[in-house]
């Protein structure tokens, strides 16, 4: 069994997309983009240095359409499970044929611009917290009334809220456990994200959207969502709501997933796999970062994916 991975922010190096201009076609496919994502793509997946692609605004469509351009060069008939890490969840929505690239893509423009005028607002952060119990981790976090903003499994929660708040979170860990600040704008999937929740619902409410046409898991809750309309409002409610992204990969084992893609710019999930996902069942990964992966890539979709029928007919990167 296959499943593809669209990955979350902080994954974007510079230049990451330019081996990717090479394709026939893909630069002209990124302009048309960039005018729906309202940033320059190509300009930001070449040219652009590490502190102008950190700017959530351009990150978050940046990666649904990096990941989206790659999938199109793939055989997505034999893929069998979909998802993707918080932004990540747009692209694997358009991989699983809930929504189109375009749509995908533009509401990825609105949620990254929304979100970093929601950081704006305050100021609030985020910091992973490494090792640890679980439930000690979380229950720290509500001490100090932060929140477990991303539950990636394998050791790693991430803290998320008022900058006073992490600051003595740092100062007081969680037992046998250490804290890391990330660089990144605001305390992401929190109710300090609720006005960007807002405005991106105004505009996907006009989304026209399908039934997923193969297995596409939930940052909610690690389930299987099989009903369009459903998975647009969870995509919007996902803007506030934690990410468990620990509750995917358990999916991902129950369902006996053997082979892995991520798309790019992948590493960062193949990591949390690894980690996760280990034994004599662990699943053989691909991480997808150039056109060179991609022979790779479709081998791996030819021994581990499903037969290609009608359940996949249609679906679309």
């Amino acid at each position: 069994m296959l499943a593809v991975l669209s990955p979350g922010q902080g994954s974007q190096k510079p230049g990451f997309l330019a081996p990717w201009l090479d394709i026939p076609g893909a630069e002209a496919r990124l302009a048309w983009w960039s005018v729906l994502a309202g940033v320059d793509l190509v300009h930001l997946g070449t040219r652009a240095d590490a502190e102008e692609i950190k700017d959530t605004a351009r990150t978050q469509p940046l990666l649904v359409a990096a990941a989206l351009l790659a999938a199109e060069q793939l055989p997505l008939g034999g893929v069998d499970v979909v998802a993707g890490h918080s932004v990540g969840e747009l692209g694997a929505a358009a991989v699983a044929g809930v929504l189109t690239p375009e749509t995908a893509v533009a509401l990825a423009g609105v949620r990254g611009r929304e979100m970093a005028a929601a950081c704006a607002l305050e100021p609030t952060g985020m910091s992973a917290v490494l090792g640890g119990d679980a439930d000690e981790v979380v229950a720290v976090l509500e001490k100090h009334k932060l929140y477990p903003a991303n539950r990636n499994g394998a050791g790693q929660i991430v803290a998320a809220g008022a900058m006073d708040a992490l600051a003595a979170l740092a100062e007081e860990p969680p037992p046998a456990a250490r804290v890391r600040a990330l660089a990144v704008a605001g305390a992401f999937h929190t109710p300090f994200m609720g006005p960007a929740e807002q405005a991106l619902g105004a505009v996907a409410a006009g989304a026209t959207v399908a039934d997923p046409a193969r297995v596409l898991l939930s940052n909610l809750d690690g389930g299987a969502v099989t009903d369009g309309g459903e998975l647009l409002r969870r995509l919007v409610r996902q803007v506030t709501a934690p990410v468990r992204w620990d509750l995917v990969m358990a999916s991902l084992r129950e369902r006996g997933v053997t082979g892995i893609i991520e798309l790019p710019p992948a590493g960062t999930l193949a990591g949390l796999v690894k980690r996760e996902l280990k034994g004599d069942n662990a699943p053989e990964i691909v991480t997808l970062n150039t056109p060179g992966d991609l022979d790779a890539a479709r081998d791996l979709i030819a021994r581990h994916g499903g037969p290609v029928g009608t359940e996949h007919e249609g679906a679309t990167a």
